[in-house]
């Protein structure tokens, strides 16, 4: 009579089930990662019909459309030159809005960033409350801003320069912010810990460090609202958005290429120096 076949080793069933179990384990996690990248390509695509739908994008119309653009293009040449004078004032006039309002928003953003920095600010209190209102100031665009300011004081670049200067503050203030949550406060906590006040150690061992960087982030501000602020003369803010408008209303294409031609010489000769001045600062 033949023994009975000897039970297998405890340790081998138990490595082939714990072998088995990791196998359905991981059978089971790839399954649930297709199953949420299916579900996340649905909602997105979802997403982007609904948006294509809302917009009502319609490319037929945009190929029946080109061949107009392009009699437009025909009809703009060659361009009007007659009235240059007054096309180089009215760019002149929108660059100084845009110098004016980006100046005036960066210093009023150096106050308002140190009560939006959770580790500077003097009052801890108002951290949030000055973070909303940032918030809301970057929320409303400097167009709409010049809207409402053209209906409080008046059409003419005026109104165009408190529009950027607002819409600039909360978005100038909340990169200084950042910039300065970011910082290393090193030197600062030398400096509090020889009996400095809070005022004097930031400006003796913060602001040097991103005084550059917040000197870069007013220049891009700057490139940002010459260029946007080429068509607040729409709203009656004044600059060349006005005479851009008055062209196109009159469909007086030749005189539109002309101004279109004096906005792109202006804003990539600044663009060019501003970026130049930007990398020469960081």
């Amino acid at each position: 009579m033949k023994p009975p076949p000897s039970p297998a080793p405890t340790g081998s069933v138990g490595s082939a089930a714990a072998a088995a179990l990791a196998a359905l384990e991981a059978k089971h996690g790839r399954f649930v990662r297709h199953l949420r990248l299916g579900a996340t390509l649905a909602a997105i695509a979802a997403f982007y019909a609904v948006c294509f739908s809302l917009a009502h994008v319609d490319p037929a119309r945009l190929v029946t459309g080109l061949p107009k653009l392009a009699g437009w293009l025909v009809q703009a040449w060659p361009p009007r030159v007659d009235e240059l004078p007054l096309i180089i004032q009215r760019t002149a006039e929108t660059v100084a809005m845009a110098a004016v309002g980006t100046t005036a928003a960066a210093l009023l953003a150096l106050p308002a960033a140190l009560f939006a920095s959770r580790n500077l600010t003097p009052l801890p209190a108002l951290y949030y409350p000055v973070r909303w209102f940032l918030n809301m100031l970057r929320g409303i665009d400097s167009f709409v801003f010049a809207l409402l300011f053209v209906a409080a004081v008046g059409l003419g670049p005026f109104a165009g320069v408190l529009g950027i200067a607002f819409h600039t503050w909360g978005s100038a203030a909340k990169l200084f912010a950042d910039h300065l949550e970011n910082a290393d406060l090193a030197a600062y906590d030398a400096v509090r810990t020889t009996g400095a006040g809070r005022f004097t150690s930031i400006a003796y061992a913060v602001l040097p460090d991103v005084l550059p960087v917040f000197a870069s982030t007013a220049l891009f501000w700057l490139e940002f609202n010459i260029r946007a602020s080429t068509v607040l003369g729409v709203v009656g803010a004044g600059g060349i958005g006005q005479e851009l408008k008055n062209s196109m209303d009159l469909l007086d294409f030749n005189r539109l290429f002309t101004i279109i031609a004096v906005i792109l010489v202006v804003v990539t000769t600044l663009d060019q120096i501003s970026g130049w001045l930007r990398r020469k600062l960081v």
